[in-house]
């Protein structure tokens, strides 16, 4: 499933990515401001790879993504890619158990193992908290 924002020429506004969003637009703002929390030198930027994924939003350090926020039709996507000690730390935390078997079951490349949470509701908020500090602790 793609972007909710397909035209390659107009970056999304806060208000449509709002209206987009619904309900959960504070859960994307919670993610959002966490992560430049941790990581305060984090820049956030738009990101349009192509027509068949659409615009997303990466907050990252100087040298990689932290996170990834995909906008989706009335709910999103978060994104994570992890390395080895980050998945290894994931594995031994308290994190639900339906993160951890997705991110085993991922595929393994040269940057880590990356993963993606649909967001409808709160139940994985606090979850995805966590997942934000490992990954700008490892």
């Amino acid at each position: 499933m793609k972007s909710i924002f397909t035209n390659k020429t107009e970056i999304p506004t806060a208000a449509q990515l709002q209206e987009a969003l619904g309900d959960t637009y504070v859960y994307w703002q919670t993610f959002a401001e966490y992560t430049k929390k941790l990581y305060p030198e984090a820049t956030e930027e738009w990101s349009f790879t192509s027509e068949k994924f659409g615009w997303s939003f990466r907050i990252k350090d100087k040298k990689r993504v932290i996170i990834y926020l995909l906008p989706r039709d009335q709910f999103f996507k978060v994104a994570f890619v992890f390395g080895q000690k980050a998945t290894d730390a994931i594995i031994a935390s308290t994190i639900a158990e339906l993160i951890k078997t997705e991110l085993q079951a991922a595929k393994v490349y040269a940057e880590g193992r990356g993963i993606r949470i649909e967001i409808k509701d709160e139940t994985l908020v606090n979850d995805l908290l966590k997942l934000i500090e490992i990954k700008t602790k490892h």
